[in-house]
């Protein structure tokens, strides 16, 4: 069978294949407390150990109840916009229309509609190295070409105007940033980003921010979102790091007026609608018992972050940048081993702890860095930095 040439240029998910090799290696006797072995701790996968809220789930199954599961608008539910835009008031004091806001099939279902919206084959667009591996395959799903510049500790693993504007070319569309960041839990500055997209802007180039982890920010001077620098800013949120609902895949786009219909048309076509129960259930994300839970588990996400990044660092494993949001560290195991591949996949076998190398991040230095999900329950953490400790010391 002969395969569209696109996938050439669409890399393996080496996330999911560290993934299989760790569930692998926890089927093992090794890991089978009948046995004395210790269970596999995974640290390697970016999701919550929390689920939605009881107000969600009891939503979910009210709408199941009432038969509310036919389609809806391919843009979502109207009430459901309009809560968005009301969260983005209460929560950054943001005017956003809901005509504005289109609800997705999960943030890659945004991040998919946008990219085929607006780059073509022969565009280029410029990220950060290291960025989240699926957010440049997007643009190359689009037929366009991501171009990752890197990014040091230095200027917090994020790009910055003057090296965007340098790398800007006749070819280039526009870039595609993630504040915070996966895999680096870092965020761009208020100051920054709208010296960004005032560059962009004066190339003709669109500017896209993937901001699913902007919920889970701990520090006040990064706790913003791009879309205040302007109506031509498009933003990628999701249900799924903050409103903890990663397996409801529900996501939204906020765009520039002139974008919601030809991103409606495409939506139309693509997937019809969003999930109908996920979003009669979201509906019950922004009620003020959830906003409260959600709130706790903010505060709880940072609590561990104060935990896992001073013992990595008092281990040799440095994090050059503290995480200001996300729950990730990116740290460095370049005095333990020339390869985060090898390291890994060292410390899976020995102290049966999954941790994700850098290789899916980006060419630049992921040899050097390894990312940390802090996602997981205190007692996990704690005990998997016990174990990497020991077979560390």
């Amino acid at each position: 069978m002969k395969l569209a040439r696109r996938l050439e240029h669409i890399e393996p998910f080496y996330v999911m294949e560290c993934a299989k090799a760790a569930a692998e290696i926890a089927r093992s006797p090794a890991c089978d407390p009948a046995r004395g072995g210790e269970p596999m701790i995974f640290l390697n996968i970016g999701e919550p150990d929390f689920s939605a809220p009881p107000r969600v789930v009891q939503a979910a199954e009210a709408c199941m109840r009432r038969g509310q599961t036919q389609y809806t608008q391919a843009t979502g539910l109207p009430e459901l916009r309009e809560s968005i835009a009301r969260w983005y008031g209460m929560r950054f004091g943001l005017d956003i229309a809901p005509e504005r806001i289109v609800v997705t099939a999960g943030a890659s279902a945004a991040l998919q509609l946008a990219c085929l919206a607006l780059f073509e084959p022969g565009d280029e667009v410029l990220m950060p190295d290291p960025s989240y591996p699926c957010n440049r395959h997007f643009v190359a799903a689009a037929g366009a070409t991501a171009r990752l510049l890197p990014a040091t500790p230095e200027a917090r693993f994020q790009p910055d105007a003057a090296s965007l504007s340098e790398a800007w070319n006749s070819h280039t569309r526009g870039v595609l940033l993630a504040s915070p960041s996966n895999p680096t839990g870092t965020s761009i500055t208020r100051q920054e980003m709208a010296a960004i997209v005032a560059a962009v802007r004066a190339r003709g180039g669109v500017t896209l921010v993937d901001e699913i982890y902007l919920g889970l920010s701990y520090d006040e001077a990064f706790g913003h979102s791009a879309l205040e620098h302007g109506e031509d800013v498009v933003s990628i949120n999701s249900f799924s790091k903050y409103f903890s609902m990663t397996g409801w895949r529900l996501g939204w786009l906020v765009l520039p007026p002139a974008l919601v219909a030809p991103v409606e048309k495409l939506a139309q076509n693509l997937y019809i609608c969003p999930s109908s129960v996920a979003q009669h259930a979201a509906l019950a994300c922004f009620d003020d018992a959830s906003i409260a839970e959600y709130e706790r588990r903010r505060a709880e996400f940072r609590r561990r972050r104060d935990v896992v990044v001073p013992a990595l660092q008092a281990m040799g494993l440095r994090v050059p940048v503290m995480p200001d949001g996300a729950f990730y560290a990116w740290a460095d195991c370049s005095a333990f081993h020339e390869s985060s591949w090898d390291f890994c996949f060292d410390m899976m076998q020995r102290a049966h702890v999954a941790l994700t190398p850098g290789r899916d991040f980006g060419p630049h230095a992921a040899d050097r860095y390894l990312r940390l999900s802090f996602a997981s329950s205190m007692d996990e953490l704690q005990q998997a930095l016990q174990r990497l400790a020991r077979v560390l010391r």
